[in-house]
C-alpha cells in the first residue's frame, strides 16, 4: 500500500498537508519528517473518499447482469467522479440470477476492483410491498418474510451482504430484524405501505435506516404519519437521491431540519445509464427508457436515476449553501457511521487514506488506501 506526503491542500478553509504510510492517514498537518514522497496538492480542496450505499449500476453495467469485470467496470467510472466504496445494489430477482450476482460481488470484494472499492452487496428485497414496488419484479416478491433464504444469501456471499432493505408490513419482516442484524446486516425499511405503529415495531427491532424516503413508499399523513414520518421522528439514518427528480430541493432541507446534518445520507440509486447518454438501458429484469437524463419504465413510473455523487455534491451546495465539506458530509461521514465503516468518512490519523482531490466540483485524483486509481 501507497505511502506519500500530500502538501499544499486545502482542508477546513486553511492550506495544509496530510500524511500517508502503507495506506493509512498518519498525520494531519505538520512537516514531512518521515521524508516520505512528496506530492503537491496545488491548493485543491482535499475530501474524504464519497462513499455510495446504493447503486444498480453506471457506464453501461446492470449489478444483476454483471460479471466481476463489468463491476470493475462500474469501480473505475465511480473513482472518477470522486468515490472511493460502493455498496452494489441487486434487485429482487430470480434466486438464480441473485446467487449469481452475488458469486460476482463477492469475487471483486475479495479480490479488489481497480478503483472504488466494492465495499458489500445490498439486497433491495425481495421482502417488499407489491403496492410501492417501483420497478421491482412483482412475481418475485416474497409473500412471507423467511430468514432461511437470507442466511443462505449471507452464506453464498462469504458474509459479505451488509445492507437490505425490507418493508416492515410484510408478515414476519420485523420478526426476522434481529436475525438479519445477527448476520451482520444493517436493515433498513423501504418499497412500503407502512403504517406508523408497524414502522415503529421495525425501529424498535433493530431498522436503521430508510432506504430513498419519499420514493417508493406511503407518504405522510396527519392521522397516520407512516413509515415517512417514523424515518423522520426516530433516529433512522435517511437515504436521499439529490438529483432534482426524486426529490424538490425543499424536500431535502426538511430532511436536513428534521433529521440534521449528520442522519441524510446522498445515495445515487443509478443505473447502467449514468455516466451515458438518453437511451434505452436495462435495470435488472426490466426495460428503461431515459429521456432528459430520467429514468423510467415504459409504463412511466421512475425506475433508478442516472445521478453521481460528484453530481449530488453540487446540487446539495446550491439548495442549501452549504459549504463542499459540509455537503460532502452527506456522502462521506454519515454513510460510514451508517455501515459502521469506523476507518472511513472523515479525514484523520488513523483513517483509510481514501481521498479525493477536487478544483471546484471538478474531481482531479481518487486515491484509495493510497493507491491513486484516477487521475483527471
Amino acid at each position: 500500500m501507497a505511502s506519500f506526503y500530500l502538501d499544499n491542500v486545502r482542508l477546513h478553509g486553511e492550506l495544509t498537508s496530510v500524511a500517508v504510510e502503507d495506506g493509512s492517514i498518519t498525520a494531519v498537518g505538520g512537516e514531512n519528517v518521515r521524508g516520505l514522497p512528496q506530492k503537491d496538492g496545488e491548493g485543491m480542496q482535499l475530501l474524504p473518499g464519497l462513499l455510495d450505499l446504493h447503486t444498480h449500476g453506471a457506464a453501461g453495467v446492470d449489478v444483476n447482469a454483471a460479471d466481476p469485470e463489468g463491476l470493475r467496470r462500474i469501480s473505475c467510472f465511480f473513482a472518477s467522479q470522486g468515490v472511493t466504496g460502493w455498496q452494489c445494489s441487486v434487485l429482487t430477482d430470480t434466486k438464480e440470477q441473485t446467487l449469481r450476482a452475488i458469486a460476482a460481488a463477492r469475487e471483486v470484494i475479495e479480490e479488489g476492483s481497480g478503483g472504488a472499492a466494492l465495499l458489500g452487496i445490498h439486497l433491495e428485497g425481495p421482502c417488499l410491498s407489491m403496492e410501492y414496488k417501483g420497478a421491482m419484479p412483482e412475481a418475485l416478491l416474497m409473500k412471507e418474510a423467511a430468514l432461511p433464504l437470507f442466511r443462505e444469501y449471507q452464506e453464498a456471499a462469504g458474509g459479505h451482504i451488509t445492507y437490505l432493505t425490507l418493508s416492515p408490513e410484510i408478515p414476519g419482516a420485523v420478526e426476522i430484524v434481529p436475525g438479519l442484524r445477527g448476520l451482520g446486516i444493517t436493515v433498513a425499511m423501504g418499497h412500503s405501505a407502512a403504517g406508523y405503529d408497524v414502522s415503529w415495531a421495525a425501529v424498535k427491532a433493530g431498522v436503521t435506516a430508510a432506504t430513498h424516503l419519499g420514493n417508493a413508499e406511503r407518504l405522510f399523513h396527519q392521522h397516520d404519519p407512516a413509515i415517512w414520518g417514523v424515518a423522520l421522528e426516530s433516529g433512522c439514518w435517511v437515504e436521499a437521491i439529490c438529483d432534482g427528480l426524486h426529490l424538490h430541493p425543499g424536500t431535502v432541507r426538511l430532511y436536513l431540519k428534521a433529521k440534521g446534518w449528520d442522519k441524510v445520507v446522498a445515495v445515487t440509486d443509478s443505473i447502467m445509464a449514468a455516466g451515458l447518454p438518453d437511451g434505452d438501458y436495462k435495470l435488472g429484469v426490466n426495460d428503461v427508457i431515459v429521456k432528459d437524463g430520467d429514468a423510467k419504465l415504459p409504463n412511466g413510473t421512475r425506475a433508478g436515476s442516472t445521478l453521481t455523487l460528484c453530481r449530488a455534491l453540487g446540487r446539495i451546495m446550491e439548495w442549501t449553501g452549504a459549504d463542499v465539506e459540509k455537503a460532502a458530509q452527506l456522502m462521506t461521514r454519515n454513510p460510514a457511521a451508517l455501515m459502521g465503516w469506523h476507518r472511513k468518512g472523515d479525514i484523520a490519523p488513523g483513517k483509510d487514506a481514501d481521498l479525493v482531490l477536487m478544483d471546484g466540483l471538478t474531481v482531479k485524483a481518487t486515491f484509495v488506501k493510497g493507491e491513486e486509481v484516477y487521475r483527471g
